[in-house]
């Protein structure tokens, strides 16, 4: 067993060793990302270095870093081993399904078998556990009747502050429908329908569809760097997670920032 060891930490500490570790890490465990675009804000900001968990959900087909090749390139599999699901609420990392070499970060709102609809930006939701499961979930006051069923009205607002809207955007017919209304649909077994917290700048499942489980990569795992467009480090977001970063006090400066700095916030990413 000694002899054992003493040959792992010597491979370790090997060239071969060191990039097979990493390349592991990278492929399996945990895999560094940059948020790009202001589509999850308040929740994440431009300029938020995380880490991503990539075994929450299975585990994703690895791919080479920076070229987006997959380790197996005679297959198109975009999964090699099935786990855990999203849940409602989890903020998803992903691979759209128009574009696999692409990875976006949004929040999971309906399940497989959910039902859901848009309507004046509102977000509705059947969920597909039925009626009763909800009437014993949420408050009457955020359920509404409609085609004969109950649906919850923007479920994940209260729970996740950091959602909201942009007043600036009314439907004038300048911005495209499916942020204001969308019809009502069915989300089909295996797929999940994402969307971003800065509702109305996401570039998200109301244009693309729904995302298939294999195309899901992982969750944010905590961040361990983040610096505003100013180059000023926001030291307050180092190593906090996606939870850590919904409380008061950090939404609080999020949204402080957005207002003095999102006047000319237009478009869709």
């Amino acid at each position: 067993m000694k002899n054992f060891l003493h040959k792992t930490y010597k491979f370790s500490n090997s060239w071969t060793g060191t990039i097979i570790i990493v390349l592991f890490v990278i492929f399996f465990i945990a895999q560094a990302f940059k948020i790009p675009s202001g589509s999850m804000k308040d929740s994440l900001l431009i300029g938020d270095h995380l880490f991503a968990k990539k075994f929450a959900y299975g585990i994703p087909m690895p791919h080479i870093p920076f070229l987006e090749t997959s380790i197996m390139p005679w297959s198109d599999r975009l999964r090699l081993m099935d786990g855990d699901t999203p849940k409602r609420g989890d903020i998803v990392i992903f691979r759209p399904p128009h574009n696999t070499k692409q990875h976006f970060v949004k929040r999971c709102v309906a399940l497989p078998n959910d039902e859901l609809f848009i309507l004046d930006k509102d977000l509705y939701i059947h969920h597909h556990e039925g009626d009763k499961w909800i009437e014993n979930n949420f408050k009457e006051e955020d359920i509404i009747i409609f085609a004969g069923k109950l649906w919850v009205k923007n479920p994940y607002m209260k729970e996740h502050p950091g959602i909201h809207h942009d007043k600036k955007i009314t439907n004038n017919g300048q911005y495209p429908m499916p942020i204001f209304n969308f019809a009502p649909i069915k989300i089909d077994e295996d797929h999940y329908f994402m969307m971003g917290d800065n509702r109305d700048h996401s570039n998200d499942s109301r244009f693309w569809g729904a995302v298939p489980y294999e195309n899901i990569e992982g969750t944010p795992w905590f961040v361990y760097f983040s610096i505003d467009e100013n180059w000023e480090i926001r030291w307050d977001r180092i190593g906090k997670t996606p939870t850590d970063l919904e409380t008061p006090a950090h939404l609080n400066k999020a949204i402080a920032e957005r207002i003095k700095k999102d006047k000319d916030d237009y478009g869709i990413y």
